[in-house]
């Protein structure tokens, strides 16, 4: 049977990625995709994971939720969370996503202009049959990733580690891209 990705065979290669090359392919995925899965902890300690919609600027996303939500409720007590973004799958060749890992934060909406602005909050309003004249009023959740681990499969081709991590430069969190 002829292999359609005879890459895929063998030894999974070590090669690490350039640091602009990573930062590039991780911000292309997350410009690209809309669906997120946030795990955050539960008060027992066991985790929760959720699907959210959610925007981004730069390495940082976020997504509107009520207070009362059990996970905006366990981030108030434990601001740790990561996030899994995945692009659609059909094989191995294109197997491509993001795990972030950092903390998050609920900013109330007087307090979120910058990603108010990125956020594509009319078409919810038209959807919900709100004005779309009205600005919103929601808290923003942002999860500043400390960390990024970024996989794609097709990286093989060229010789390099289908996983690849991103930190900030500085250890803090993570820088702006514009």
């Amino acid at each position: 049977m002829p292999l359609t990705n005879p890459w895929l065979t063998g030894p999974t290669p070590d090669g690490v990625l350039e640091r602009s090359s990573l930062e590039e392919r991780i911000l292309q995925l997350l410009s690209t995709q809309n669906l997120a899965v946030v795990a955050t902890v539960n008060r027992d300690g066991s985790p929760s994971a959720t699907p959210v919609r959610y925007y981004s600027l730069g390495f940082e996303i976020f997504y509107s939720s009520w207070d009362a939500s059990v996970k905006s409720r366990n981030l108030r007590r434990d601001p740790r969370v990561s996030a899994g973004i995945v692009a659609p799958y059909v094989g191995l060749a294109s197997s491509r996503g993001v795990q972030l890992f950092g903390t998050a934060r609920t900013l109330a909406p007087g307090d979120a202009s910058e990603y108010w602005e990125a956020f594509r909050w009319q078409s919810d309003y038209a959807e919900r049959g709100r004005a779309v004249s009205e600005p919103p009023t929601d808290p923003l959740t942002v999860i500043t990733p400390e960390r990024i681990l970024y996989t794609d499969h097709w990286l093989r081709r060229s010789g390099h580690a289908p996983r690849q991590t991103w930190r900030p430069l500085d250890g803090s969190p993570a820088e702006r891209v514009e």
